[in-house]
């Protein structure tokens, strides 16, 4: 059993044998919370030791990597390895989410363009679409083809649950 099967048991979930979601995110969720909790200092651990740890190929730790850059958690420094940025930013999915209350949109109203969204926060075009398609699979956004992303659901405020 792989580690990141291993920690889906311990939360108590059913273990697959591959990820439908891509285990690269599930790497990238593992890492965006131990950073959160401090646990590598400054850096993180080098690639080769990431695929050790979590029993897969270097491509699987790079595209984990790059999620958790585009979203300027993490910065490369050639020949030191990967330093965990001095300001932590919230993930963009959930700066996007925010998106639907600060704009004050309902459900069936149109969602901002890929580029307005990257002029906004600053971000390149596929970590929009990356999000996007993280809001997409939790319900929040539909793609009307030829009209854009639409709400499709409004986002539950953990404070009030």
């Amino acid at each position: 059993m792989r580690p990141w099967q291993q920690s889906m048991l311990s939360e108590g979930g059913a273990v697959p044998e591959a990820s439908p979601r891509g285990t690269y995110l599930i790497i990238a969720a593992a890492l965006r919370k131990d950073i959160e909790k401090g646990s590598h200092g400054d850096a993180l651990p080098s690639e080769a030791a990431l695929m050790r740890k979590h029993d897969v190929s270097r491509n699987t730790i790079r595209r984990a990597l790059k999620t958790l850059e585009a979203e300027r958690l993490i910065t490369s420094v050639p020949g030191t390895g990967w330093r965990i940025s001095a300001r932590l930013i919230r993930p963009l999915v959930d700066r996007m989410t925010d998106l639907i209350k600060e704009d004050v949109l309902a459900v069936g109203d149109a969602y901002p363009s890929e580029m307005k969204l990257c002029a906004r926060f600053g971000v390149s075009r596929t970590a929009v679409r990356r999000a996007l398609a993280q809001m997409e699979g939790t319900g929040l956004l539909a793609t009307v083809h030829g009209k854009g992303r639409t709400v499709r659901a409004l986002p539950i405020d953990p404070e009030e649950s």
